[in-house]
């Protein structure tokens, strides 16, 4: 038998097995990464270089995306038109250096006060789905454009209400409370726990409000960071109780993400007939 014929009979089976093993891993993948889309399309999410900081002139960077890994840029920026930045003191602070690129937005915040600030994107919109001469046409912006960018004679005419936060929070030394009041719009958090004193192995509690009102029998999405490295999402699922109280145990450090939708009639705006509001929060868990 020539050499080449021994060579390649020893290593057939050797190919064979690691296809069948990167055929398995691919096929892994593939199931993790469709659960969560079959709700989510993608995830919107807010990264702080670091979220508890010390010293006498601390910066924090933050990234900005929209991916279906969690945290990478692979998919498109998350802009910064509606930016809110909240000092502990409760006033409103100007984010440096913002820039946006192909896959994800950045800035930087100067952090001259101690405690905790929020950082928030917070977009309100239309959606709208309808027919011109039997043709299906969507159209998406903002409140003050729908009269004139969506035409009067349109057919079929649906229009949802969006409102969205996506935030995060980053404390300069002690830890404070003023600069986490909530704004009565809208689906958002008001931490029991404060989002910056997170443990690995401790259980943290939250409260959901909608609209300023408890959030009852909400589902939360509780989601690891580093998806793109394992092939389980190791998602954790929670449910708000009547006064919108959740807690969460957390089994590793990390970066985790967590996520709320609620769907309702309770729109403001005239011609929407339902309302979408979502929120999702990044908070940095610390080991023990």
């Amino acid at each position: 038998m020539k050499p080449t014929a021994n060579l390649s009979a020893i290593l057939s089976p050797v190919r064979s097995r690691m296809a069948t093993r990167v055929a398995t891993r691919v096929t892994l993948l593939a199931l993790a990464a469709l659960a969560p889309l079959a709700a989510h399309a993608h995830r919107q999410w807010l990264l702080p270089s670091a979220t508890v900081l010390s010293g006498n002139d601390p910066w924090v960077t933050v990234d900005a995306a929209v991916s279906n890994d969690l945290f990478y840029f692979e998919h498109v920026p998350l802009r910064l038109d509606n930016l809110q930045v909240t000092a502990p003191d409760g006033s409103a602070v100007k984010a440096e250096n913002a820039a946006t690129g192909k896959y994800r937005s950045t800035f930087d915040l100067h952090l001259t006060q101690p405690g905790t600030y929020r950082v928030a994107v917070v977009n309100q919109g239309l959606f709208a789905s309808y027919k011109i001469d039997g043709q299906a046409k969507r159209w998406r912006g903002a409140a003050e454009n729908f009269a004139r960018e969506v035409p009067a004679n349109a057919q079929d005419l649906t229009v949802t209400q969006a409102e969205g936060r996506v935030e995060s929070f980053v404390t300069a030394g002690k830890p404070s409370d003023k600069g986490l009041r909530t704004t009565g719009r809208g689906l958002e958090l008001a931490p029991i726990t404060h989002p910056n004193d997170l443990v690995a192995g401790d259980t943290a509690s939250f409260r959901l409000l909608l609209d300023g009102k408890p959030a009852a029998n909400l589902k939360v999405e509780v989601v690891p960071g580093g998806i793109r490295y394992r092939d389980k999402l190791q998602e954790l699922s929670v449910t708000t109780d009547a006064d919108g109280k959740f807690s969460v145990k957390w089994p590793a450090p990390g970066m985790y993400w967590m996520e709320a939708e609620v769907r309702d009639d309770k729109a403001t705006f005239k011609q929407a007939k339902s309302r979408r509001a979502t929120y999702a929060v990044t908070v940095e868990v610390l080991p023990q």
